[in-house]
């Protein structure tokens, strides 16, 4: 199994402050408790949140298109091909797995002791919450960090991986859209090939791609560096601070040995590549449910300039997604009312499969949670961290 060993400013061995200590030392206690997060702790909160989500998607479904004269999006939805949402279905399947392999694949063996049923309470727990606190999968993170924490990793090295689990799985994206709409565009991929869905896309992925570049430059112990004798009030907030892109920097320059060594990074790659494939097939099969067959480059960049709207901090993304997803494919071309059906099929497929199982996985998880700590784990975390570290990085 992969495991890229901890990471310094210049992408090699342990982080540390500029006085020698353990970065996570610098940042704090390790063994302060880390606050469960309360995305199914609170059942009001749960119902509340479905319920957000339930008129959400009647406003959008039902009542949205009766307001623009599309009742025929309604009763199209009904006319869908049950052999192909079951195919769409089964890619749903493969991104849960996808998504795993992402997530044991960055953590890997030597950094905590999770085996794959533990990765597999995690990710999906964390995919469920993901799905209620869209924001780009801020949920999702929020739960891993904190089971990672409690799994005994110390603080600095959980938030790394976690950096470098969302900048990988997100490298891909930027990636593809940078691919796909220069070839969509340039007419190398077949269809309809309009800029604002192409061309200006692409150049804006291209200027994140650089951004993230940029940021990998900054140094691990960027907070030694700032840190000296006699500093001023503000100053001080700006050194404890600088611990957050310090640490930001850290998980691009993990996720980018991932991408340099294919080899040892190949499950993690596979995974966040297989995850994205697996929601475009989705998509793609809902599509195909109702008769509409779209060129690949056309879904694929369909797909990920709609799910722009996944940043939008609302309840498993409703109007956001939804509106995005719409939009592009009647830019595209396609009739509103097949979009809107297909689009609907996606939705509820790729939302709500995952809750359930990712609900059960969060109430084992809390179980496995109380076993690793009656068993000590983040004591021994906390023992460790304060140990000198002499290990070199296995990069």
């Amino acid at each position: 199994m992969p495991d890229f060993g901890p990471v310094t400013g210049d992408g090699e061995g342990r982080m540390a402050s500029g006085n020698g200590r353990p970065a996570a030392e610098a940042m704090g206690p390790v063994e302060e408790d880390e606050e469960d997060p309360s995305f199914f702790h609170d059942p009001r909160q749960v119902a509340l949140t479905f319920a957000l989500v339930i008129v959400g998607f009647a406003t959008i479904y039902l009542l949205v298109p009766k307001l623009i004269g599309l009742e025929d999006a309604i009763q199209k939805i009904g006319e869908g091909s049950w052999p192909w949402i079951a195919v769409a279905v089964g890619f749903n399947v493969l991104s849960f797995a996808a998504y795993v392999a992402l997530f044991r694949g960055v953590i890997g063996d030597n950094v905590a002791s999770l085996d794959w049923k533990e990765s597999y309470q995690i990710t999906m727990a964390g995919l469920a919450a993901s799905r209620i606190v869209s924001a780009g999968g801020a949920g999702g993170v929020v739960l891993s960090y904190w089971a990672l924490r409690k799994a005994g990793m110390e603080r600095a090295e959980a938030a790394r991986r976690m950096v470098a689990f969302m900048v990988l799985l997100y490298s891909v994206y930027i990636a593809t859209v940078i691919i796909f709409g220069v070839l969509l565009r340039t007419g190398v991929l077949p269809g309809e090939a309009p800029v604002s869905v192409t061309i200006v896309p692409a150049a804006i992925a291209g200027g994140l791609a650089i951004v993230l570049l940029l940021i990998a430059l900054i140094p691990g112990d960027l907070q030694g560096r700032l840190s000296f004798d006699g500093q001023s009030r503000v100053m001080r907030l700006v050194v404890k601070l600088s611990t957050v892109p310090a640490t930001v920097a850290q998980g691009i320059r993990t996720a980018r040995a991932f991408l340099r060594n294919p080899r040892k990074g190949g499950l993690a790659m596979g995974g966040a590549i297989g995850f994205w494939a697996a929601n475009i097939g989705i998509l793609w099969a809902s599509f195909e449910a109702f008769g509409e067959s779209v060129p690949i480059g056309v879904i694929v960049m369909g797909f990920f300039v709609g799910m722009v709207g996944n940043l939008i901090p609302d309840p498993a993304g409703v109007g956001g997604v939804d509106a995005g997803l719409i939009g592009t494919f009647v830019i595209f071309g396609f009739p509103a009312d097949t979009v809107i059906a297909a689009v609907l099929v996606y939705r509820m497929i790729a939302f709500w499969l995952p809750l359930p199982p990712g609900i059960i996985a969060f109430i084992q998880l809390r179980k496995t949670v109380a076993r690793w700590e009656s068993e000590g784990r983040p004591m021994a975390a906390a023992a460790a961290a304060a140990m000198p570290n002499t290990s070199e990085s296995k990069v």
